[in-house]
């Protein structure tokens, strides 16, 4: 394990890097799948790994225990994925102590989604918090962590307009988090002003771009669902009329994730966050193309 081992220290060389997540196994036959796609990366040397945290529970100790294995079994960097959900104040101490007693110091703090609904109603742990900023928090003052959170490009589903989104965002963000991970979007414009918001807001933590492969249509209609918007016009007439031909699809969904990687690359941003549904080939394209080479030779 280097010494530069936060994600924020990881971030600062000159040229743009790459970061990888993955979701927690939910068996032995998805842990190998997971396995294989992690070692498949790992000579690329992304800046940083993460794995996603079940909600309602479903999946925690999957996180918890493939993280630790990343941490102690691979050359990659970290990140934990940690949710408020169902959650006592308690629960969260353990799960951070735990987390920096194998060696983890980058923490994604998520206040989470309701379990079985997303777009529920959000009722608290009665011994646990409300809002991912007291997340930050309490986290931060456990240790020696770097912190990032979430952002939403389009603006939270429960946010009334952008403005108060932004204003969310960087209480967050001022309440100790280091980084933001935006979650997705399909032009590099929404990305962009979203950035310029927080700026604005006189914050000047990192905001890094989320970004899916568009490799099946069953992944254009995921990215639809996780970033709430609809995809452009210009988009869909681009892979609709291919939805028979699942190879010229996925070529055509390659370069158009391929151009808006170029395009933020183009405007400075430092790091570019792939969701890699647990397989390696399309993420390995992509950075392959852009030629994010490996930071560690």
């Amino acid at each position: 394990m280097g010494a530069m081992t936060s994600v924020v220290e990881r971030l600062q060389g000159d040229t743009p890097v790459f970061s990888i997540e993955f979701f927690p196994p939910k068996d032995v036959a998805d842990e190998a799948i997971l396995w294989r796609a992690i070692r498949e990366l790992e000579p690329y040397d992304p800046a940083y790994m993460s794995i996603t945290y079940g909600a309602g529970g479903s999946s925690r100790e999957g996180t918890i225990r493939s993280i630790a294995r990343v941490a102690t079994e691979t050359t990659l960097v970290p990140m934990a994925h940690l949710t408020a959900v169902n959650h006592s104040v308690a629960e969260l101490r353990n799960v951070i102590g735990w987390y920096a007693a194998v060696g983890v110091r980058n923490i994604l703090a998520l206040r989470g989604d309701p379990p079985g609904d997303p777009y529920g109603e959000w009722i608290p742990h009665p011994e646990g918090l409300c809002y991912a900023e007291e997340l930050v928090e309490l986290v931060r003052s456990l240790g020696d962590f770097c912190v990032g959170v979430s952002a939403s490009p389009y603006g939270h589903p429960r946010s009334p307009d952008l403005d108060s989104d932004t204003k969310y965002l960087v209480r967050k963000l001022k309440a100790g988090a280091d980084f933001a991970i935006a979650q997705l979007f399909f032009e590099p414009e929404i990305f962009l002003r979203l950035r310029d918001r927080v700026a604005a807001a006189g914050c000047d933590a990192l905001v890094l771009p989320g970004i899916m492969p568009l490799t099946t249509l069953r992944t254009l209609q995921t990215t639809v669902k996780l970033s709430g918007a609809p995809a452009p016009k210009i988009l869909l007439d681009r892979l609709e009329p291919l939805a028979d031909d699942p190879k010229a699809f996925r070529a055509e969904g390659i370069d158009v994730v391929t151009e808006l990687c170029e395009r933020l690359i183009a405007e400075g941003v430092p790091d570019l966050h792939f969701y890699t549904f647990n397989r390696s080939k399309a993420t390995s394209e992509v950075v392959g193309r852009l030629g994010l080479v490996p930071a560690r030779a």
